[in-house]
This record gives structure tokens, C-alpha cells and sequence, in this order.
């Protein structure tokens, strides 16, 4: 085994993987503690150096990658997203770039890439994109169309929520959300009493309806992930099983030839 397959089995292994998981939980909490300027006053030498060897672990972690796939390292789209996570970290975070401090935590979210659960989750995710648009689309069709509704209905009864457009779909938008949408529709039911069924309808086809079906593209998303990579698993044990097959056919073979040559002549 030459020096790049000691590496990537290095890189690969299930040790190593833990440790850089435990170095990004840990820098996740210390750059937590880092918001509280009591610890920051008693503890900010300590804090400031944890920082730094955590930044300094996952740089050469980086460095050590490159080393072992070249650019093959960026035919991954989790590593592109480890190698920019770590960029802007490396980036001076001062005079103009004193907001980049602040994007520090982003190191946290390398657990997503680290953690295999979690890359089938986010997998889900954008593999459900196209379907999620359509369904926003239609949210927006349908919360427009009531902001338009409300405004007229109840512009003049309540001004502060429905008097303009913007002003109704941002009180949409909170009904939605199933925030405080009673004490809205009561103010409006002491002019108009028949006001509840309108906001009943918008929240049956707006929360009831159409955020569920939100869900239900992200769940099929996720099953047909979840079935892709058991179909993947299982088509690489089976490969791996026909050639430890294959091996063994080998071995029968040269064994029987070896003894065919021993016997009687």
C-alpha cells in the first residue's frame, strides 16, 4: 500500500471521521460561549485559542484530502461545501471583512457532511425542490387572491391589517401561521360577524391543504432516497459477493489443477 492509499484510508476511517465530528461540535459550542461577553471577558484568551487549533484541524484535514484525491476532490459537492465552509474562515475577519466573523458557525453545519443521515436528509431535500415550487406557487396564487379579497372586504373595518395590499398580505401571511389569527378575526367580526368565514376558508386551503402537501413532496422525497440508497447498498454487496465468488472459482480451480498434476501418472 503506497503513501495515498495509507492516506485515504486514514481520511476514510471510522476514527477519524468521530474525531472531526467532535471538533466540530466542540468549535460549534465555544463559538456559542463566544456570544456571552462575561465568558468572553473571564475566558476570551482560552475561547480565541480553541478557535484557532479547531480552525487549524480542519484546514489541514482540507490540505490532507487534496493531498489524497487532487481534483478529484472537487467531484464531490460535500467537499466544494467543506473547502468553501473553511475559506471564509481563513478569509481575515477585520476592517471590511469584520462581518465575516460572525460566519464563523457556519463551521457547525460541516456536520451535515460529515454525518451520513444527515446528507440523506438534505439529499431529500433538494431532490424535492421542483416539487416544492410548484406548491409555493400555488400558496402564493392563493394568498394573493385573498389579499386582494381581504383588502376590499375589510380595508375600511381595520386599516392597521387590511388597509393596503402589503399591510393585508403580511396579516395573511400571520394567519397562516396560525399566530394570533383569532384575536384578528374577532376585531373584525364586532363590524362584520359574518368575517369568520372567510378566515376560516383561507385557513382550511392555505394551512391545511397546501403546507401539507409541503410535507408530503419532502416524506416521498426522502422514501425514494431512502430506497435509492438501499438499492445502491445493495447492488455493491452483490458485486462485492460475485467477485469474492469469482476469487473462490479461482482458488478451486488452480487447487484442483495442482492436485490433478500430483496424481498418478
Amino acid at each position: 500500500m503506497n503513501a495515498i492509499s495509507r492516506l485515504r484510508a486514514l481520511l476514510e476511517s471510522p476514527s477519524f471521521q468521530y474525531f472531526i465530528v467532535g471538533v466540530i461540535v466542540l468549535n460549534a459550542i465555544t463559538l456559542g460561549i463566544e456570544t456571552d461577553p462575561g465568558m468572553v471577558e473571564r475566558h476570551g484568551g482560552l475561547l480565541h485559542l480553541l478557535d484557532r487549533i479547531a480552525l487549524a484541524i480542519f484546514t489541514v484535514e482540507i490540505a490532507m484530502k487534496l493531498a489524497a484525491w487532487r481534483f478529484g476532490f472537487f467531484r464531490d459537492p460535500w467537499n466544494v461545501f467543506d473547502f468553501l465552509i473553511v475559506g471564509v474562515a481563513l478569509v481575515p475577519s477585520s476592517g471590511a471583512f469584520s462581518v465575516l466573523r460572525a460566519l464563523r458557525i457556519l463551521r457547525a453545519l460541516r456536520l451535515v457532511s460529515m454525518i451520513k443521515s444527515m446528507r440523506r436528509v438534505v439529499a431529500a431535500l433538494l431532490g424535492a425542490l421542483p416539487g416544492m415550487g410548484s406548491i409555493a406557487t400555488l400558496l402564493m396564487l392563493v394568498l394573493y387572491v385573498a389579499s386582494v379579497m381581504g383588502t376590499k372586504l375589510f380595508g375600511e373595518v381595520s386599516p392597521d391589517y387590511f388597509g393596503s395590499l402589503g399591510g393585508t398580505l403580511f396579516t395573511l401571511f400571520q394567519v397562516m401561521t396560525m399566530e394570533g389569527w383569532a384575536d384578528i378575526a374577532r376585531d373584525i367580526m364586532v363590524h362584520q360577524p359574518w368575517a369568520w368565514i372567510f378566515f376560516l376558508g383561507f385557513i382550511l386551503v392555505s394551512t391545511f391543504t397546501v403546507l401539507n402537501l409541503f410535507i408530503a413532496v419532502v416524506v416521498n422525497a426522502m422514501q425514494e432516497s431512502v430506497a435509492a440508497d438501499l438499492k445502491a447498498e445493495q447492488e455493491a454487496e452483490a458485486a462485492e459477493a460475485h467477485d469474492e465468488r469469482e476469487v473462490i472459482l479461482r482458488e478451486l480451480r488452480a487447487l484442483r489443477e495442482a492436485v490433478e498434476r500430483l496424481g498418478p501418472r
